[in-house]
């Protein structure tokens, strides 16, 4: 008995002995908010204060040291993220993450983001204030990298820390850029629809033909584009960081306010992951202040304001990348054709550095018009090669320069100049100011094709009739000066013409856009609170219009208890996507069966990229208004449908499925059974141990697919909408109380999960709550959290 008692008292000591040594070791990897740290090259002690949600707000003497000061506290909140978005652009990830991610590092390796970044940095003006910040900023970062603590994912993973470059902060600029793209599945998709089934069903997709030219229809399966859509869309849900997809911003003149200025909301909708996209650092100096939303590793905001302006974005959804079919030379695989000629392809040697495998080595070509994207996507049987031109690697990139100028402007007409800088992404930059300006503008260089030709789809790459025809001046880009009717906003919605021509792009239906119009125009009295309520606004502008559209056809028919009691409840629905109301689930399950029933049978394996594209989005409304269809049909039947066929089926099956997921009593069917909201990790899928350990949430929430409170999920046939993306954050600034502005975060300030501040607004974010964007110096100096950085000179 004693050795057994020796024994357990051994155990117990060793257990807590482990336990001892377990916490000492997370308190070293804790962010540091408060004491004194020494930094290299600050020209005077520059003060951090941390606020109650680890906001820093910077201190400083000179510019050049709070962007010193912003690299390091930055690093110690986020290096992971930083580590993570560096990666993509040059295809590292499968250096650290192995080789799940090797068709993601191929994919990037080729499109030109490396060889982007080489060409930005060689002309880049050395001299420039954007380009001494953002050294300094780095430098920040790297004495962060050589002198803090390793964030626990990097021991997790075996990653040995390097100091960072400039060309690691463009590479991050590299990868938003492709994430707003929405041509690099939506294009060989409807090249794939045209092919397989012709033109009639790519019309009603709302996409337009050249009906003078005689197209003759093709039918090589194995030839299909569809197969790059897929290896895309494989290649995007790899990828373990954020996506950008939508977003919405409006701002109020004073005419329409209460307090008589200008009123400011944005919120970018983005991928929910943790950490959460966003940076938030408050730098003053003696002439500059800045409250600033900064992305992972870089030294300028997207979004901010300071007691002068406030400034935001959304996605233009404009067209810059197109495809080419190249004509290959049919004696020299190495050449096409071109209007001259046969050309020869450059051919390129890449290599991915795969963890604990060879490294894989592959080749290249690159025509004209881009890189052979054949070559990059293993599953991709398709022998025509088919070449990718985007704006944002073949015209002048000046992203830095545009990020450094509209946070440093000193007036509208100067952040207009540096809107004007952007080629690529294309961006909507909303603007109020503290003088009584509104303003938005649609950046990025547009271009136009012969009128005749559809961008949407493939071109021909060898008539040079294809090509990009000019160049439109920024002048003539959508955009809205202190209208007359007093006020802007942007919904990733299809902006008006220009020149009398609508402009091609990936725009989203206009949900969003006619909810907002709805809720500003009548009111003449806008408050904070106002703009609090519209920003969590659940109530969508088209999901009643819809079922006018299909409700009489299922008045007619005859339906059993609980589809009367369904019946009657979406008759009744107002729109609104709250959490207690059964009607959403309804109209989303409905909607699942509806798309299905209408587009699966023509589709076929297209149909799962379909779900994926904002046309998906498009074609609910436009399809439930239709009477005549020639999608209706069941190609698999005998029987030609029509659309009461599809609505009566459709419908049916959304009851008996919900019967046999939430139980014969239809009240019992609401909203919070069916949505939830988890903010992942990129180290999650590891296993639960790992999830539970990284992951915030899971969460119950308001909200739904394209209303205000956006929240992003794929319409699946499981009947439980999992969100997978939303606001990434939410802004409310008044420039008649500017130190009073509001926002919130979905997760939580840092990154680092042993930290205070990793998931503390998570809960506050899904109830609709908000957070003060402190800006008076007492208050922020009651802070219990003081680093004071100073020089070791």
């Amino acid at each position: 008995m004693k050795i057994i008692k020796k024994i357990f008292i051994g155990f117990i000591i060793l257990v807590l002995f482990l336990s001892i040594g377990v916490w000492i070791y997370t308190l070293t990897l804790k962010p540091t908010y408060n004491g004194e740290i020494q930094i290299k090259g600050l020209n005077a002690e520059t003060t951090v204060f941390f606020d109650d949600i680890g906001v820093p707000h910077i201190y400083a003497s000179t510019n050049l040291d709070a962007y010193k000061a912003l690299g390091y506290v930055h690093a110690q909140d986020r290096l992971w993220q930083m580590e993570l978005m560096r990666r993509i652009a040059p295809g590292r990830l499968s250096e650290i993450l192995g080789e799940d991610l090797l068709s993601v590092d191929m994919f990037f390796k080729g499109i030109g983001l490396e060889e982007n970044t080489e060409k930005v940095i060689e002309t880049m003006d050395k001299t420039s204030l954007a380009y001494e910040y953002a050294v300094v900023y780095l430098d920040g970062v790297n004495q962060y990298i050589n002198h803090g603590s390793t964030p626990i994912e990097f021991t997790l993973l075996g990653i040995e820390k390097e100091s960072y470059q400039l060309e690691d902060i463009l590479n991050v600029y590299g990868y938003m850029a492709f994430s707003f793209a929405q041509a690099q599945k939506t294009d060989p998709f409807l090249q794939d629809i045209k092919d397989r089934l012709g033109n009639e069903y790519l019309e009603e997709l709302q996409i337009k033909i050249d009906n003078s030219s005689t197209l003759i229809r093709n039918h090589k399966p194995e030839e299909s584009t569809l197969a790059i859509s897929i290896g895309v869309d494989e290649i995007l849900q790899k990828i373990p960081v954020p996506a950008f997809i939508g977003s919405n911003s409006w701002v109020i003149g004073p005419e329409k306010t209460k307090q008589g200025k200008v009123l400011f909301a944005n919120d970018p909708h983005i991928t929910f992951a943790q950490p959460s996209v966003w940076y938030q650092a408050h730098i003053t100096t003696p002439n500059y202040e800045m409250y600033g939303y900064h992305l992972a590793l870089t030294p300028f905001p997207l979004l901010g304001h300071n007691r002068d302006y406030a400034y935001g974005l959304t996605m233009f959804q404009n067209d810059d990348l197109d495809f080419y079919f190249e004509t290959e030379n049919p004696n020299n695989p190495n050449q096409y054709l071109r209007p001259e000629g046969y050309a020869d392809y450059e051919i390129k040697t890449k290599t991915v550095k795969v963890k604990d495998k060879e490294d894989t080595t592959f080749e290249v070509k690159y025509s004209k018009h881009g890189p052979i994207i054949n070559d990059l996507i293993e599953s991709v049987a398709q022998t025509k090669p088919m070449a990718m031109q985007w704006a944002y690697t073949t015209l002048d990139n000046r992203v830095l320069d545009v990020t450094y100028g509209i946070s440093h402007s000193k007036s509208l007409e100067d952040f207009r100049k540096s809107a004007s800088l952007l080629h690529a992404p294309g961006l909507n930059m909303m603007y109020g100011d503290a003088e009584d300006n509104i303003a938005w503008f649609a950046a990025g260089k547009l271009y136009s094709h012969r009128d005749s030709i559809n961008t949407r789809l493939v071109l021909d790459g060898a008539s040079g009739k294809d090509e990009i025809q000019d160049f439109i001046d920024f002048d003539d880009n959508p955009q809205a000066i202190n209208p007359d009717w007093h006020y802007v906003y942007s919904a990733n919605n299809q902006p008006d013409s220009i020149n009398g021509k609508f402009y091609t792009g990936y725009y989203l239906p206009d949900d969003r856009a006619k909810r907002i119009q709805q809720l500003i125009d009548p009111k003449h009295d806008w408050s904070v609170e106002d703009m609090k309520n519209m920003i969590l606004d659940d109530t969508s502008s088209k999901a009643t219009e819809n079922l006018r559209h299909v409700l009489p056809i299922l008045k007619k028919l005859t339906l059993s208890d609980n589809e009367k009691e369904a019946y009657s409840i979406l008759n009744n629905w107002k729109g609104d996507f709250k959490m207690d109301k059964v009607a959403p689930t309804l109209y989303c399950k409905f909607l699942n069966e509806f798309m299905k029933n209408t587009f699966k049978d023509e589709m076929k394996n297209a149909y799962d990229v379909f779900l994926t594209t904002q046309l998906q989005k498009r074609m609910i409304n436009a399809q439930m208004t239709k009477v005549q269809s020639i999608w209706w049909d069941d190609v698999h039947t005998d029987y030609t449908e029509n659309k009461s066929d599809i609505v009566e089926k459709s419908f049916k099956n959304a009851v008996a499925f919900l019967e046999n997921q939430f139980g014969q009593n239809v009240s019992e069917w609401t909203w919070n059974k069916a949505i939830s909201l988890e903010h992942g990790h990129a180290l999650a899928a590891g296993g639960e141990i790992l999830r539970s350990f990284f992951n915030v949430g899971t969460f119950e929430t308001n909200g739904g697919s394209e209303v205000l409170n956006n929240q992003i999920f794929n319409i699946e046939d499981s009947g439980i909408y999992n969100v997978i993306g939303g606001p990434s954050t939410r802004r409310i600034i008044d420039f008649s109380d500017i130190e009073n502005s509001m926002s919130i975060l979905p997760t939580g300030q840092s990154g680092n999960v042993f930290s205070e501040f990793y998931g503390d607004q998570a809960e506050k974010f899904v109830t609709g709550q908000f957070v003060k964007m402190k800006m008076n110096k007492e208050e922020i100096q009651q802070s219990n959290n003081k680093l004071v950085l100073k020089s070791s000179y």
